[in-house]
C-alpha cells in the first residue's frame, strides 16, 4: 500500500499507470481530476495497492474506495474506475522553484523493479499534459523515451 493517487492513462500499448505521490493537500487528487478530465480513468486516489506480477507492477484501489476520488470543494465523488493497471511511472508532486528545468533522468525501485520518476508542479497548468506525455514517452513505442 502506498499513499498515492492513480490514474491509467492510454498508450500505444493500452493503459500505463501514474502514481502521483505527495503529501496531504499537495494537489494529487486536484492533477487526477484534471487528468481524468483529459481521458484517463481513476484508478485509485490516495491510496494504491502495488502488486509484483513477473516483470510489472500492477496497481489497483482498495476494494473500500474503488471508484471515489476527493474532489476539495464538492467531497467524495463517484467516477468509473479501471480496476487495475501496470505501473509505467512515479511522479512527485512538488513546488515549482524546486523542480530543475533539464533534470537528470531518475528512476526509483518498487518491489524489485526499477521504475522512471519525474517530479511536477501539480497546479501549473500544463501538469496534467505533461504528466500525460511523460507515461506515453515511457510506454509506448515509436515515442521518444526518458530512457534515451
Amino acid at each position: 500500500m502506498i499513499h498515492a493517487t492513480t490514474v491509467a492513462i492510454e498508450t500505444a500499448v493500452g493503459p500505463r499507470a501514474v502514481l502521483l505521490r505527495g503529501p496531504s493537500g499537495s494537489g494529487k487528487s486536484d492533477l487526477g481530476l484534471r487528468l481524468i478530465d483529459a481521458g484517463g480513468r481513476l484508478v485509485a486516489d490516495d491510496q494504491s495497492e502495488l502488486q509484483r506480477r513477473g516483470a510489472l507492477i500492477i496497481v489497483r484501489s482498495p476494494p473500500t474506495i474503488v471508484g471515489l476520488i476527493e474532489v476539495r470543494g464538492l467531497g467524495i465523488m463517484r467516477v468509473e474506475a479501471l480496476a487495475e493497471a501496470p505501473l509505467a511511472l512515479i511522479t512527485d508532486l512538488m513546488p515549482a522553484e524546486t523542480i530543475e528545468r533539464l533534470p537528470e533522468q531518475a528512476k526509483e525501485r518498487l518491489l524489485g523493479l526499477d521504475l522512471p520518476r519525474i517530479a511536477v508542479a501539480p497546479f501549473e497548468a500544463s501538469a496534467a499534459a505533461k504528466v500525460a506525455l511523460a507515461v506515453r514517452a515511457v510506454a509506448g513505442p515509436g515515442l521518444p523515451t526518458l530512457t534515451d
